[in-house]
């Protein structure tokens, strides 16, 4: 296991596969880079994929701090420099996309290539009422419901009836890996209810793919659509369904797609 410390104390969980080019793998709102782990063979074929638990997940530092999206995006630069990586592609699924807008508009010499997936540009009403809720079922119900419930809102209906057996059973210490502490689940939430950088995304220079099915129901498809059309240049691909969580449930279709946009 491989632990970078932070400018500030606090330490990073990462993980380094492969061999190429550098290629940078942002999970979401639950961080952990287990997010991830099915895609890591199929990528690290022709890259150097890395990974690491946000702060706040996982086996990185539970910090109490008031967390942001660009505080996340430090992180990150803070684990490129210290793996001395000038620039890389970046892949970001939900705030894992929002933390790549970030980079891409402050620190936009470390990006080659963007991949956008299942994520907003800044919240809307239906943003804000979802993960007020979810917010709210966090504090009164704790992590395991709080987990729980996402499954809902993560998944086509279909496929959570076809793929019981591996969503019937939420394990405590697999809710405590996204949210080790209340406030660290509660902070990050409120990150992400008040990130938007919506006037600035004109301004992405990076070749960027966003990436998005229809049917999700925690970032839905117009807020693709809107990040999309606001970026120069920016490819859109929507898939027909698979739900926010589409990278499980369609995982061949986002591994076609985003390695072809990455070659």
């Amino acid at each position: 296991m491989a632990f970078l410390k932070l400018n500030d104390g606090a330490e990073l969980y990462y993980e380094v596969h492969g061999n190429g080019p550098p290629l940078l793998f942002v999970s979401g709102l639950g961080g952990t880079a287990a997010f991830w782990t099915p895609h890591i063979e199929f990528f690290a074929k022709d890259h150097t994929v890395i990974l690491h638990d946000h702060r706040g997940t996982g086996t990185s530092t539970p910090s109490e701090i008031d967390y942001s999206v660009e505080q996340m995006a430090d992180d990150v630069i803070q684990l490129m420099d210290a793996l001395d990586v000038e620039s890389a592609d970046f892949v970001g699924h939900s705030t894992g996309g929002a933390i790549g807008q970030v980079i891409a508009l402050d620190h936009p010499a470390r990006l080659e290539r963007l991949v956008l997936s299942a994520t907003w540009a800044g919240y809307d009403p239906y943003f804000d009422i979802l993960f007020k809720s979810r917010r709210q079922i966090l504090l009164e119900l704790g992590a395991v419901e709080y987990m729980r419930s996402l499954l809902m809102v993560a998944f086509p209906p279909d496929w959570i009836r076809d793929n019981y057996q591996a969503v019937e059973n939420i394990r405590p210490e697999d809710a405590a890996a996204r949210v080790p502490t209340t406030h660290c689940g509660v902070s990050r939430i409120d990150a992400i209810l008040t990130f938007d950088r919506r006037p600035e995304v004109t301004r992405i220079a990076a070749p960027t793919l966003v990436m998005c099915t229809r049917d999700d129901m925690v970032t839905p498809a117009y807020l693709s659509e809107e990040l999309a059309a606001a970026i120069p240049g920016a490819e859109l691909e929507m898939l027909d369904r698979g739900g926010h969580f589409y990278t499980t449930s369609r995982p061949q279709a986002f591994q076609a797609k985003t390695a072809d946009f990455l070659k």
